[in-house]
């Protein structure tokens, strides 16, 4: 009995989403890193300098759909952890404890990032991309208008 590839649904989107988290969460785990606090790190770490920490807070609300106060528990976490450093009242930055951890865990999951993509052709990369944006941003705009 032969089967057919799935179509792309929310089923497979899920199934392949919390397959690559599962495995950045192992990572993470190693580290003593939630996913969250990983997003969240990666927010400050990729700007450049002191950024707003309203904006850090909106930046992870926006990428995980997480309530604003969640987010700013995380900010709290990271803090008092010391990866990231509050700055003046309302500005934070990535500390180099926090720049160590990112670089690190940035490091460690590459290759197993690459052997997930391993052989899939760039062409295949670029439709999919497309295409889960295209979804990312309807399911963003259902989202609106829910709230």
């Amino acid at each position: 009995m032969t089967t057919s590839p799935p179509v792309l649904n929310p089923r497979v989107i899920a199934l392949a989403h919390y397959a690559a988290r599962a495995v950045l969460e192992r990572v993470l785990a190693r580290h003593g890193v939630t996913f969250q606090q990983s997003v969240t790190l990666r927010l400050a770490a990729v700007a450049e300098g002191p950024v707003e920490r309203q904006h850090l807070v909106d930046g992870v609300v926006d990428s995980l759909k997480i309530e604003a106060a969640e987010a700013q528990a995380v900010v709290d976490e990271l803090i008092a952890s010391g990866v990231l450093a509050a700055q003046q009242p309302s500005q934070v930055r990535i500390t180099d404890a926090g720049r160590q951890l990112y670089e690190t865990t940035s490091a460690e999951t590459a290759p197993l990032s690459a052997r997930v993509y391993d052989g899939i052709p760039e062409e295949e990369l670029a439709v999919a991309g497309r295409v889960l944006s295209l979804i990312t941003e309807r399911a963003n705009r259902e989202l609106a208008a829910l709230a």
